[in-house]
């Protein structure tokens, strides 16, 4: 299977969930987005690196690339291999000079991880597929009776919408780069889909 990679584009804090913050990845050069909903903590330590800042005392993950590099082990690549049910799942692709060991671990701490060690994230067309949001292009312009604030739901209230409606209120929230909102609107989409699949 062909790897697609992915660069970090933003970290926003997340307005639905308490503490959690939505991490924006890319399709290098293209316009799909995958949206994935982290932790604090996790987002401060990716926010830490990318920004260059230096805690005062190592990180956990300053302190795993601290331990790997002491022992000549880096990390060649981060995949993420799996979204099941609205979670991501991820891999590192370690290497110690002789042998190469796949280590499953959290999507956010696999990109915590991959920034440290300047490494590259994958991930495969099925996933982009599944989970990922496509940028409008430019020219095309949201009608003010489409726009993402007007048309604004809470999540328990989309079984109200029909999937077109979910639809173009899924392209109203990626036009205004409402991320996490139109990860949540595509869940319902697929979940909707899934269930249609099955009947």
């Amino acid at each position: 299977m062909e790897k697609i990679k992915l660069e970090i584009l933003g970290i926003s804090y997340s307005q639905s969930q308490s503490g959690a913050y939505a991490l924006i990845l890319g399709e290098s050069g293209e316009k799909r987005r995958l949206p994935i909903i982290i932790g604090s903590f996790e987002a401060q330590a990716i926010a830490i690196e990318l920004e260059k800042m230096k805690p005062s005392r190592p990180l956990t993950h300053d302190l795993l690339k601290n331990f790997a590099t002491t022992f000549n082990i880096s990390i060649t690549e981060v995949i993420i291999y799996k979204f099941s049910e609205g979670i991501f799942f991820a891999k590192l692709i370690c290497f110690d000079g002789i042998k190469e060991v796949e280590i499953d671990s959290r999507t956010s701490d696999a990109v915590a991880i991959a920034v440290r060690f300047k490494c590259p994230i994958y991930t495969y067309e099925n996933i982009l597929s599944a989970a990922g949001i496509v940028l409008q292009d430019e020219d095309k312009a949201v009608e003010p009776e489409e726009t993402f604030e007007e048309k604004e739901v809470e999540e328990g209230e989309f079984s109200k919408l029909s999937v077109k409606e979910l639809e173009k209120m899924l392209m109203a929230a990626i036009d205004q780069e409402a991320y996490e909102k139109a990860s949540s609107i595509r869940d319902e989409i697929n979940k909707r889909k899934s269930r249609k699949k099955k009947k």
